[in-house]
């Protein structure tokens, strides 16, 4: 009998180690990789159809991608730096990445093996900023200066532009909202505006506070749109019928882009932190070992990717999510043991199974009948 209890307790040990080993820490853990151009200035990033990241540098005239294990490839575009500027980045309905050139007044695309195209923009000096895919398989974009929102088909023509009802809104990141429209930000108004895909109608709705200066805008995974207020340290969430709830950040100055974690909470870049909010409205903030974040989004691999990094340099940064974060029963809310401990397990599991035939065997002979 004493055999078996010393394996019971062996048993309770290994399940408590294992218990241990598999709960994250609450901490955000930060790793950052610098760009190999240096001063690249990376501004807007997209998860590619190809399972890495794609990022724009705007300073040097490239778009840049990087696996989640690190490794970095740059694709410098046809027209050159000096006027290329790329600025933001999206996946397109093509399998391609697309990204707008402010200062060279064009759309560019490059395929997941740097093949490039470049657009023209019909209005001169429009300044394209914000890109999204929308549901009717063209490309949506903002142009700051001539304050429209252009359409393009993915062949690069026909573009189509719907001039904002406000005069210089400066409309800034743009987003596919639930509703089959698209949704953008009007920095310079205080507005949030919707575009419908069809005629291109525009509606426009006043953030309560006054000069916030709305800037990120994406789709939350509530059926609203969520989007930050860079002036004043809030994000916002707007319904498609235009109800607007604000909620402050904890010590967010410059509250930039803003995206859907795979946690299912809205992720935020600051000028020195990480910071998240839940869908209840409920803020946590991430302080960054340096630098800063600017524009976050969720990586393949449950994690958060942003771009920044410290100044003058520019690096690609990578926030870890602690499982705690998860919905339970979700794959990332049950993280899978090292192998040694599973390995460990099984000679647990081995030598338990030995000590029982042995018990077993010695109470065989402890009740066999004299002679028998």
């Amino acid at each position: 009998m004493r055999t078996q209890i010393g394996t019971q307790r062996c048993f309770q040990g290994a399940l408590f180690f294992l218990a241990v080993a598999g709960v994250a820490s609450a901490q955000v853990s930060f790793t950052e990789y610098p760009i190999p151009t240096a001063n690249g200035s990376p501004y807007g990033i997209a998860a590619g159809p190809d399972g890495a990241l794609w990022f724009a540098e705007y300073s040097v005239g490239k778009i840049g991608r990087i696996t989640t294990a690190g490794a970095f490839t740059e694709y410098r575009t046809p027209t050159p730096a000096s006027t290329s500027t790329p600025s933001l980045i999206a996946k397109g309905p093509d399998g391609a990445l697309w990204f707008t050139e402010d200062y060279a007044n064009q759309i560019g695309r490059v395929t997941t093996g740097g093949a490039f195209a470049e657009y023209p923009i019909p209005t001169a000096y429009s300044y394209p900023f914000g890109i999204a895919a929308g549901p009717d398989g063209a490309l949506w974009f903002t142009e700051q200066a001539s304050n429209q929102i252009g359409r393009m088909a993915t062949s690069g023509s026909p573009v189509t532009e719907y001039p904002i009802p406000t005069a210089n809104s400066q409309p800034q990141v743009i987003a596919a909202g639930p509703d089959g429209a698209l949704w953008f930000t009007e920095v310079n108004t205080n507005k949030i505006g919707r575009i419908a895909t069809s005629g291109g109608s525009v509606t426009e709705y006043t953030v309560p506070t006054p000069n916030s200066a709305p800037f990120g805008i994406v789709a939350g995974p509530d059926g609203a749109l969520w989007f930050t207020e860079g002036n004043v340290g809030k994000a916002g969430r707007i319904t498609t019928t235009g109800q607007i709830t604000e909620y402050t950040l904890p010590a967010a100055p410059n509250a930039a882009g803003i995206a859907v974690g795979p946690d299912g909470a809205l992720w935020i870049g600051t000028a020195n932190s990480l910071v998240r909010i839940t869908t209840a409205g409920a803020a946590s903030r991430y302080p960054l070992p340096s630098g800063v974040s600017i524009f976050p989004v969720a990586g393949p691999d449950q994690a958060i990717w942003f771009t920044g990094g410290s100044y003058g340099a520019g690096a690609i940064g990578r926030a870890a999510i602690p499982a705690s974060f998860f919905p339970p029963g979700s794959p990332a809310a049950t993280p899978i043991p090292p192998t040694w401990v599973l390995m460990l397990l099984a000679m647990l599991a081995i030598g338990a199974g030995a000590a029982v035939k042995s018990i077993q065997a010695n109470r065989c002979r402890l009740h066999r009948q004299p002679g028998s």
